[in-house]
């Protein structure tokens, strides 16, 4: 249960809510819908969010999130490129998944970072939660990479990396964004199932029955 403390506040931060936070929230969730669906105006959605959130998150310390809204910036056009196809604006990349040896390898990449930043951050910044905030920020950089690269386990990623963005944004005080990254985890679980069935699919598509490419009927 949310306590009435918490309910106050999240009252009050939505009434306080300048009309450029509010852009960003509906922009951001327009993003992870396009995106569920293979809509490649997802990315013009995200790098308009992002641009918001980069001056949002510097305003109240998280130093890494707002260096990680520079690399959404890049990103959001390095992943237009990728999902547009250049003979005919049709999306050119199917979902497919990665290995275990990959994945390993990822959030191996993500752990080194995490400890690397959050100890440089702790020491030599006055950054809040260096270390979840070095989490938040790597983890989201790998996924998002994977996104672009239509990855299927990037929506499992986004679950683990968008739950522990919760608990910042609550310890900063950003209750709305909180509350935002709840609907984030929902639609992200609904995204996944989603492109598990697109997968499944283009895997068929692409494996026709044997009796089916020779024309020999049933």
């Amino acid at each position: 249960m949310i306590s009435p403390e918490v309910r106050d506040a999240i009252a009050t931060s939505f009434a306080a809510m300048s009309l450029w936070e509010l852009a960003a929230v509906v922009l951001a969730l327009a993003y992870l819908l396009l995106a569920m669906r293979e809509k490649i105006l997802c990315w013009y959605a995200a790098f308009s969010s992002t641009a918001i959130y980069l001056v949002l998150f510097w305003d109240v310390s998280l130093l890494m999130e707002s260096a990680l809204q520079v690399f959404y910036l890049l990103i959001a056009v390095y992943g237009w490129r990728q999902w547009k196809n250049r003979n005919g604006g049709q999306q050119s990349l199917h979902i497919h998944r990665w290995s275990p040896t990959v994945h390993l390898a990822a959030i191996a990449t993500v752990a080194l970072l995490t400890l690397v930043c959050g100890y440089g951050l702790q020491r030599y910044t006055d950054a809040a939660m260096p270390y979840l905030d070095s989490f938040t920020t790597w983890g989201a950089v790998v996924t998002t990479y994977m996104v672009t690269r239509k990855v299927l386990e990037n929506w499992l990623y986004w679950v683990v990396v968008d739950g522990a963005a919760i608990y910042l944004y609550i310890d900063r005080e950003l209750y709305l964004t909180a509350v935002l990254f709840v609907l984030y985890v929902i639609i992200v679980i609904i995204g996944f199932f989603n492109w598990l069935a697109l997968y499944r699919q283009q895997a068929r598509e692409s494996n026709p029955p044997l009796m089916a490419e020779s024309g020999v009927a049933p």
